[in-house]
């Protein structure tokens, strides 16, 4: 299955209700009238688009209909050329480390499908031919521990751990030393999943990054923040709050295939200006994807 059938396949909730909506509004009457254009606002937003895309979006259907009239004027069209453009600047993919190892740090709130995401990116890069391994830093749960190291086990998958309760700055700073030792291409940092709000939690994150940036100038050099497309426009919230505690260099955006609010990817990315780097179409290893912004927007509105 190619990129964009792996996305139509993801997006297809978000997909069907959208179009659905768009296509029983501007069917109804032979113009296009101030109700309509409300009624399109309303179906935009109700797939967490955001206002500054549905306003950008429902800007240009109206200098097109200004221009084409109503029977040249192609709202799927127009709007997917918007959600293009919002993307056009974004780079896919992770990060190079010039020398050394890459250390990518994995950050989010609890649920949203981190240490999965950490295994499957270093899944990732082990399918490329490069070594990567990955950090257990989520010390605060057993379970998590466990969930990393059966991961690690089933993708053949290096994990450095700690025991339970241990010092996740101390495991941080052993997984680097580990990576620099064994000239692994790229280290996945699992950190233990926090609440944005909690400020002595985020301190806490904040120290881990130091702790790393004393063993290896630099590190981390990727801050990954990991979204669950099911939360909406609350995963907003998250990334704006996360930015300012730790700099994000990108989002990986997990559920896609389960929400009927995908258009969230597009809100974040129009306010916060941070590049989608990956979504999770599923639940396979390979089914976390590089992000494509031409191929999502054309999934998101096209047939």
């Amino acid at each position: 299955m190619g990129l964009f059938d792996k996305f139509k396949a993801g997006l297809q909730k978000t997909h069907s209700r959208l179009t659905h909506e768009i296509k029983r509004i501007i069917t109804r009457s032979p113009k296009l009238e101030a109700g309509d254009i409300e009624d399109l606002e309303v179906a935009l937003l109700g797939a967490d688009l955001g206002m500054e895309m549905t306003s950008a979006i429902l800007e240009a259907v109206k200098k097109a209909y200004e221009t084409q009239g109503r029977t040249g004027l192609d709202v799927f069209e127009v709007a997917a050329r918007q959600v293009r453009e919002a993307f056009a600047s974004a780079t896919p993919g992770l990060v190079k480390a010039p020398h050394g190892p890459t250390v990518v740090s994995v950050v989010g709130v609890n649920g949203t499908g981190k240490t999965t995401t950490a295994a499957k990116l270093a899944y990732l890069v082990q399918s490329r031919g490069q070594l990567a391994l990955l950090a257990a830093c989520d010390t605060f749960r057993a379970a998590a521990i466990e969930q990393i190291k059966l991961w690690g086990q089933r993708l053949k998958v290096e994990v450095i751990a700690g025991a339970y309760g241990a010092d996740a700055a101390a495991v941080a700073h052993d997984a680097v030393a580990a990576a620099q030792a064994r000239q692994a291409a790229y280290l996945f940092i699992d950190t233990a999943g926090r609440l944005h709000t909690k400020t002595n939690l985020m301190q806490e994150l904040q120290k881990v990054h130091r702790v790393m940036a004393k063993q290896l100038p630099g590190a981390p050099h990727e801050v990954l923040l990991v979204l669950d497309a099911t939360t909406g426009m609350n995963a907003l919230i998250q990334a704006r709050e996360f930015h300012k505690a730790v700099p994000l260099t990108g989002l990986v955006v997990t559920k896609l295939d389960g929400t009927s609010k995908g258009g969230m990817v597009v809100a974040i990315q129009k306010e916060l200006g941070i590049p989608i780097k990956f979504v999770g179409l599923g639940e396979r290893a390979d089914d976390l994807q590089p992000f494509d912004g031409a191929q999502f927007a054309d999934a998101l509105f096209k047939d």
